[in-house]
């Protein structure tokens, strides 16, 4: 098989980053149209991400949150978000680059993608075959199925209390993985 010297998994993940920086920015500027939310998963060890030292301790490889009902001053850069929360009644600002998220889902309308892993924390933790990845990374990486119970991370629901799987919701949903169109070797 050629090596593929463009880097096309990397083009498609960097692509598909800029799906949800401009859905959230859309959102930052209009706010949530009809019944539409978003599940983000995101490693909480990644650089540039900001967490409390409490939110850090409690989810310490990954977390999901909602962006439904209790959120406020979304804001969004080319390379980040930053949005204001409530956990268990304690509001947080966090900040999460774009290459920190490992999946995003509407549930709405059932649809979402999942990320290869990037390099660091949520990788090193990662039952995938292969090494984790970043947009920089020379190798691809195997993004996991569908989560095992021990890597059930909570989230942070619509009503801002910790609750649920932490992957997205019970829908028929299906999450688009970028492997799938690889050619396996």
């Amino acid at each position: 098989m050629a090596i593929d010297h463009i880097r096309y998994d990397v083009l498609a993940q960097a692509a598909l980053r800029g799906v949800v920086r401009t859905v959230l920015a859309d959102v930052a500027q209009r706010g949530l149209p009809g019944e539409h939310h978003f599940k983000i998963t995101f490693a909480t060890g990644a650089p540039g991400v900001r967490l409390s030292e409490r939110m850090r301790a409690e989810y310490p490889h990954e977390m999901t949150i909602v962006l439904q009902h209790q959120f406020w001053d979304l804001t969004v850069g080319e390379d980040l978000f930053e949005v204001g929360l409530s956990f268990g009644g304690i509001p947080e600002r966090i900040t999460v680059p774009f290459a920190a998220v490992t999946a995003f889902l509407d549930p709405a309308v059932q649809f979402g993608f999942q990320f290869e892993t990037i390099e660091g924390g949520a990788a090193e933790r990662s039952a995938a075959p292969g090494k984790g990845t970043d947009l920089a990374a020379a190798t691809p990486a195997q993004a996991p199925v569908a989560p095992s119970k021990a890597d059930a991370v909570p989230t942070a629901g619509s009503d801002g209390e910790a609750g649920g799987d932490g992957r997205g919701g019970a829908g028929g949903g299906e999450v688009v993985r970028l492997d799938r169109f690889r050619k396996k070797t």
